[in-house]
């Protein structure tokens, strides 16, 4: 399987794993919008190997994501011409936050490296109280449970909801969806005051045993380059990196300046 082919697979399953509200195609991008709630269903993403991006085309998606007032964001995968990044680095468009997809074998895994663990809950379908205990855990920008509830109703294919109690108390959360072959793992979060205890471990082999279960092959994931720690742990758990893609966004508008009275 060559580069392009399963960035490709595993880029079409993102899609699916994780909806949009809306979604058009331009000139072979697929642009992706959701109320601005996290870059990968907020973005033009390439589709096929090769597909270029001409300054016409850089304007048209531009003003489709400025229509929803979303910030235009490009995902740079690698299935892109070579001269997409430049063209839109000579823009002005800014590059941020680098992250990796990564793959793992779950056939190679020995019975018990995927053990259940009972303290782990797992729903196939969506609970409010999931969506506000992952939510306000990430915080920041990913704090707003009443669009990630819209977005994780969307999805379709095969979906475990896993929470990971400690002491009768929800702690830990994660989301895994299975397509041909393929689990996906989302949104795996730790309460901020429990983090470095090895809770996000007993997340990821549960859903990972679950993805098993649905007769998935193989695991993916995507994280922040910057995020060692979980770079750390996936690496420990069998996944290696697939693909590296980016971000390039417009320009931050500064704030208007405060009138002195």
């Amino acid at each position: 399987m060559s580069d392009f082919t399963l960035v490709q697979q595993l880029e079409t399953r993102l899609i699916n794993a994780w909806p949009s509200f809306e979604t058009q195609i331009a000139g072979g991008w697929v642009l992706r919008f959701a109320k601005g709630y996290s870059k990968r269903a907020n973005a033009a993403t390439p589709l096929v190997p090769g597909v270029t991006l001409e300054d016409e085309l850089v304007d048209h998606i531009v003003a489709q994501y400025e229509k929803q007032k979303i910030r235009p964001c490009f995902r740079l995968t690698s299935l892109q011409a070579e001269d997409v990044d430049a063209r839109l680095a000579a823009r002005g468009f800014e590059e941020i936050e680098p992250t990796f997809g990564m793959v793992a074998e779950l056939q190679g895994l020995a019975p018990e490296e995927l053990a259940a663990d009972h303290a782990v809950r797992i729903e196939n379908r969506v609970d409010p109280r999931w969506v506000r205990g992952a939510a306000s855990s990430y915080g920041g920008d990913k704090a707003d449970d009443s669009v990630l509830i819209e977005i994780v109703s969307r999805i379709r294919q095969p979906v475990a909801f896993a929470t990971l109690d400690l002491d009768e108390r929800p702690v830990a959360w994660g989301l895994a969806v299975a397509e041909r072959g393929y689990v996906g793992l989302y949104d795996v979060v730790v309460a901020p005051e429990l983090r470095g205890l090895g809770l996000a471990r007993t997340i990821v082999m549960e859903l990972m045993a679950w993805g098993r279960e649905q007769g998935a092959t193989h695991a993916y994931l995507q994280v922040r380059e910057e995020n060692e720690v979980a770079r750390a742990l996936y690496r420990s758990l069998g996944f290696t990196d697939a693909y590296r893609y980016t971000h390039r966004v417009t320009p931050q508008k500064p704030a208007p300046a405060r009138r002195s009275r």
